[in-house]
């Protein structure tokens, strides 16, 4: 298979137009980034999001390597002079990497096997009998005496017929048909059972102590759970098969005459192929292919929520107040004004066992007046609600209006022990770094989320039980999307952030910090072009996405491209506007649109511009400094505590999400422990995705059903407007 006619192959998967999957992936091989495609050539792709540019680069990456295999495949069996035009045929004709394999079993290098042994001893003949079936008069042994060979181990003719069956069990076994058979057999009536090793030892795997479940229905999370008892000894797995009816189908496949003499052995042959070769190894396959499926869905999840968390709006213009709250190691308080500065820090102690209530009250309160702090971030780790009945209760006590919410915590140690943390911070204490990663986190989570390994922002789903590999790769393509649609302010993003802006490296990143550093802020993107490193293709991918926000030349200040700078100035000499004009009034340009005669297409076309390149301008140009998270919801502020004791049933509060799994969703309501909506409470009809419903961050109502105060846990169910 030819790319093209990969492509034709992707377009009819994908229901795409031909011309915009060859042009995606022709931008794709020239090492232009997806959100550089996504967002700069929409002509070429005919608009595709970054999802389906995505899903083209997967494709035609699996479609490559098949083909590539495909090639190795072929050139093997050809040297082993093996290749006939039929297994040819039937290799070039497989779209998947496993039919490949199959087809390729038989003339694979093999380590020494039962098979092998018995060829070594002169018994294939013999094999090549049973297998023919066509002798149907005498007796087997007679027919297995001739091998008998004592120097080769054949010492009776019964073990020459064993050694013959075994020949005939391994070409059995390296039959492709027969393995996708008992491979379809084992996805559609397969069953995965589980049991307990020490049913006195099995803690948080109870049920699945002694659990069974349809391979085809067994959901994602399940199988991760069973694959983590398995793992840490507490279960033992297996997947158990309609045996005796795959192996009648495989008798059936082969076993074409029942009058030879050799039906007997040939029957026993296919048994012990099934048994010791086949089965065994589909098992594998089958546990392999569920977790592989488990993996990429949790990795899904997990690659969804992150994405939503780093793209919660951020608070502007406010100084902050970050608590990292803990008991005996005291709560680490710091606070930055509104451009993240670091002001001033400490350590109080209001928690056990030190229990200095009020001169925690006291210095609390001393700092938030001293800086005139308007929010408090409160980290939702250990003694986090302890703490935040502290905050509610100095807020009450104050003369103004200062609110406090919960922050996501996970990851901030990370930050606080990285070098990153250590050459922002030089001259404090790890312990004290990770209380400005909170107040920064609720100023812009973005720009301080990025500073951590994504694995450890924690809002996934057995995260760290799936491929760690797959799992990075796809947290970095999640980061990298959420840099870029919200853009980078050039002159205050750290290198943590501008490496993931499309087209930059580490290096660059900090190239660029250096040469702001060295020559002071950034007056236009020309200037891009002096760091080292940064060469006229990786101008061109990251040139958009970095933004100046005071720059001399207004386009720099917005996410027009470079490359569009002549068409927007023909654009807007088109409507007789001048960019200062426009720089002072974005909505005057609908308005000339608006009594202008010509269409925007028409226009586009004077000006030798692409539609859709001329709408985003327009947008672009209408609005400079928008940003997409500030379309989503706001998080909950506080003034006040609420208590587990508080809560009864059918109470309706407002909840933040916090994390969304496969069976529903975590909701923070303001007490100790996070609340669940079960997906079966997310609305009227049946719900088998929670994403679809809610998403991480989302600020939602909800009505207490049931509080179990013994273990803390709080059912709650959504209301939907």
């Amino acid at each position: 298979m030819d790319d093209l006619q990969m492509m034709i192959l992707i377009a009819e998967e994908l229901n795409l137009r031909l011309i915009n999957v060859k042009n995606t992936i022709e931008l794709l091989d020239s090492d232009n980034t997806v959100p550089f495609i996504a967002r700069y050539r929409k002509e070429m792709t005919g608009s595709m999001d970054e999802e389906r540019i995505r899903a083209i680069e997967d494709r035609i990456h699996y479609l490559r390597n098949l083909e590539e295999r495909k090639q190795a495949v072929l050139k093997s069996i050809e040297e082993q002079g093996k290749l006939t035009p039929e297994l040819a045929e039937k290799i070039n004709a497989a779209t998947k990497l496993q039919e490949v394999e199959d087809l390729y079993l038989p003339y694979k290098p093999k380590k020494r096997t039962r098979a092998t042994i018995a060829k070594e001893q002169g018994l294939e003949p013999l094999a090549m009998l049973i297998l023919a079936q066509q002798t149907e008069t005498g007796d087997p042994l007679e027919y297995a005496a001739p091998y008998i060979n004592e120097e080769k181990g054949v010492t009776t003719a019964v073990k020459a017929l064993a050694g013959a069956r075994d020949i005939v069990a391994e070409t059995v076994s390296d039959d492709a048909e027969v393995r996708k058979v008992v491979r379809e057999v084992g996805q559609k009536k397969g069953i995965i059972e589980s049991e307990a090793k020490n049913p006195d030892d099995i803690a948080e795997y109870q049920m699945y102590a002694q659990y069974n479940e349809p391979v085809a229905n067994i959901p994602p999370h399940r199988i991760l759970a069973i694959n983590r008892g398995e793992r840490e000894d507490k279960l033992r797995v297996k997947i158990a098969m309609p045996d005796s009816e795959v192996q009648t189908e495989i008798q059936k496949m082969y076993i074409k005459n029942p009058r030879s003499i050799f039906t007997d052995d040939f029957q026993k042959a296919i048994i012990d192929a099934y048994d010791r070769l086949i089965f065994p190894a589909i098992e594998r396959e089958l546990r392999s292919e569920l977790t592989a499926k488990a993996d990429e869905h949790a990795i899904e999840v997990f690659a969804k929520n992150t994405a939503n968390l780093l793209m919660s709006p951020p608070i502007r213009d406010k100084v902050i107040m970050g608590i990292d709250p803990g008991f005996r190691t005291g709560c680490k308080v710091a606070v930055i004004d509104s451009t993240g500065k670091y002001l001033e820090g400490m350590t109080i102690y209001p928690h056990e066992p030190q229990n200095q209530w009020e001169r925690a009250k006291a210095n609390v309160t001393e700092l938030i007046e001293k800086h005139q702090v308007e929010m408090v971030a409160i980290g939702n780790g250990t003694a986090s609600r302890e703490t935040e009945k502290l905050v509610a209760e100095i807020i009450g006590e104050l003369d103004r209006k200062v609110y406090y919410t919960i922050v996501n915590e996970a990851g901030a140690s990370v930050y606080s022990a990285s070098p990153l943390a250590k050459k922002e911070f030089p001259d404090l204490e790890a312990s004290l770094r990770g209380n400005i990663s909170i107040a920064r986190r609720l100023m812009d989570p973005l720009a301080e989320l990025v500073k951590i390994d994504p694995k450890s922002i924690g809002v996934g789903l057995y995260q760290h039980d799936v491929n760690q590999t797959q799992l990075g790769q796809a947290l970095d393509r999640v980061v990298e999307s959420c840099v870029n649609q919200v853009g980078v302010d050039l002159n205050t993003a750290s290198s943590a952030l501008l490496k993931y802006v499309s087209g930059i490296n580490s290096r660059v990143a900090e190239n660029i910090v250096l040469f702001r550093d060295e020559h002071g802020k950034f007056r236009s993107r020309e200037e891009l072009k002096q760091i080292k490193g940064l060469g006229d293709t990786a101008f061109v991918q990251a040139a958009g996405f970095l933004r100046i926000s005071d720059a001399d030349f207004f386009l720099d200040s917005t996410a027009v491209h470079p490359e569009s700078y002549t068409v927007t100035e023909k654009f807007l000499k088109n409507l007789q506007l001048s960019i200062d004009a426009v720089r002072e009034n974005g909505s005057i340009l609908r308005l000339k649109l608006k009594n202008n005669k010509k269409s925007l297409r028409e226009i586009a076309e004077e000006i030798g511009a692409g539609y859709e390149t001329l709408s985003d301008i327009i947008e672009s140009l209408e609005k400079p400094n928008r940003d997409p998270r500030d379309e989503m919801p706001k998080p909950i502020l506080r003034s006040d505590v609420l208590k587990l004791e508080d809560l009864r049933e059918g109470m309706v509060l407002k909840g933040t999400v916090r994390n969304v799994v496969d069976f529903g969703a975590f909701v923070d309501i303001g007490v100790k422990e996070d609340g669940l909506v079960h997906r079966s409470q997310m609305g009227k009809k049946f719900v088998k995705d929670p994403m679809t419903v809610v998403s991480v961050g989302d600020v939602i109502d909800v009505k207490v059903l049931t509080v179990d105060m013994t273990r803390g846990r709080i059912a709650l169910s959504l209301i939907i407007d």
